[in-house]
């Protein structure tokens, strides 16, 4: 391999709750089967390896890191994460994701190595912990973006639940009892009782007219207008007590351990460490395990904070917390260039326009890797953005 820039293939991801028509309007295909395109991953995740385009074929990034990780990964990186410690994706959220939170990292390796030791299989419907990793993630929106994260403050839920008949016992509750008390409370309740709560609520919240911000509109949504018989989802009690989020475009959010949070409508880059760990507490049929969920998650009001990002020349940059990645977007005028030099493997996707980079010319949907200390121009060949991650 005598290049250090390579053009890069992702996996597709047809999650049922995927849309039909930007991933592949991205990728520059028609999606001619119908299929939903949730997700398309770029990086180098051992179940779904992007392939570098390399001089001697198509490879799989994955099995190249295996084979020559310092070259790929960079010594630090390698010595600190033993592998590509992120994971890049386009999402396009059709359908409501389930209300999730990610462990530590510390309570990742002890979840993993306990349900190992217990001999449950890896791919098992009822495995909480896939890795030994945490799962941080920030995700920055490509268009007006909508999202559940974290509970809200303390007065705000409060009032929620003194305007609510049906949660007039459960105002009582949480006063008593705190955010850990509520959420014990209605995530254990018997399917009955959580029926006969519920059911009526969502009938009203049916009939009603609702903007985005307000839950009636989700409620309505989740069941398609249309009241279920039973056997409520208790997603629902969150989409009351969690903060309500609208992003514009360029705007992103960061979600570390034990923030609940559900992506509700729109398109999005999301970079994350490089983990499948997600506890779920419900809009999903796939398994919920509630005494593991309630002790990872953080039981205290948040008021979201919406990352803007600082302008630098040519680039954004989205100041984070994480060790295991960076994001930014770069936007280039006709004929401007970006200079820099790598150091860690960094991936670009072009959203826009077309670019020249080393011996590549490449256009919108179109990936590239730069590996480790490498300098590096990108060229504008039309205007054009595109959104570059990177180990810190």
């Amino acid at each position: 391999m005598k290049h250090k820039i390579f053009k890069l293939q992702g996996k597709v991801q047809h999650y049922a709750w995927g849309g039909y028509e930007f991933i592949p309007s991205l990728l520059g295909f028609e999606n001619t089967d119908h299929k939903p395109y949730a997700e398309y991953w770029m990086g180098a995740h051992p179940s779904a390896s992007g392939m570098l385009e390399t001089e001697e074929g198509l490879q799989s990034w994955y099995d190249l890191i295996q084979r020559e990780p310092i070259k790929h990964l960079g010594k630090k990186v390698y010595q600190r994460f033993g592998e590509l410690p992120y994971l890049f994706k386009v999402l396009d959220v059709n359908e409501m994701l389930s209300i999730q939170v990610h462990p530590t990292k510390e309570e990742a390796r002890k979840g993993f190595e306990r349900e190992e030791a217990a001999g449950v299989p890896i791919q098992a419907s009822h495995r909480n912990y896939k890795d030994k990793n945490h799962k941080p993630e920030v995700m920055v929106a490509l268009g007006d973006f909508w999202l559940l994260h974290g509970f809200k403050k303390e007065d705000e839920l409060q009032q929620t639940l003194n305007s609510i008949p049906e949660f007039d016992f459960l105002a009582k509750v949480f006063a008593a009892d705190g955010y850990y008390g509520l959420y014990k409370m209605v995530m254990e309740m018997p399917p009955n009782e959580a029926d006969e709560l519920l059911l009526p609520l969502i009938e009203r919240e049916i009939a009603a007219e609702h903007s985005k911000d307000q839950p009636g509109y989700w409620v309505s949504k989740l069941y398609n207008g249309i009241l279920p018989a039973g056997n409520v989802d208790r997603g629902i009690f969150s989409i009351y007590f969690f903060n309500i989020v609208e992003l514009k475009k360029g705007e992103g959010i960061y979600q570390g351990a034990g923030v609940p949070h559900a992506y509700l409508e729109g398109q999005n880059v999301e970079l994350m460490a490089n983990s499948d760990n997600v506890l779920r507490g419900g809009l999903t049929p796939k398994h919920i395990d509630v005494p593991e969920l309630l002790k990872h998650i953080v039981f205290e009001g948040v008021k979201p904070n919406i990352l803007a990002g600082n302008e630098l020349e040519h680039e954004i940059h989205y100041p984070l917390p994480a060790e295991d990645f960076g994001i930014s977007a770069v936007n280039l005028e006709y004929g401007r260039e970006y200079v820099s030099t790598s150091t860690s493997a960094e991936i670009f996707l072009i959203m826009k326009g077309e670019i020249h980079c080393d011996h590549l010319n490449l256009k919108r949907g179109e990936v590239f890797v730069v590996l480790p200390d490498t300098e590096y121009t990108i060229r504008g060949i039309e205007d054009a953005s595109l959104f570059k991650a990177f180990v810190p």
